[in-house]
């Protein structure tokens, strides 16, 4: 039986590690509209989907970036 691993989620700070399992595939430089998808994609959580919708940037030019700004809103 699988596990699940709820870091990062009820409110508490997204790990790096959750975030970018959630963007696994991305083709970056990336718009917020194609992280979305990619998480959606992934089965991330609503909350995780939120998150990214909330970004303060519209483009990435890479998972750094997307850390960075993930950074600024929590």
């Amino acid at each position: 039986m699988a596990q699940h691993n709820s870091a990062g989620q009820s409110g508490k700070r997204l790990s790096p590690i959750e975030l970018q399992k959630h963007l696994k595939g991305t083709n970056y430089p990336a718009s917020k509209q194609d992280l979305v998808q990619r998480a959606q994609d992934n089965k991330a959580s609503s909350e995780i989907v939120e998150k990214i919708r909330t970004l303060p940037a519209d483009s990435f030019n890479s998972p750094k970036d997307v850390m960075k700004a993930l950074g600024q809103t929590e």
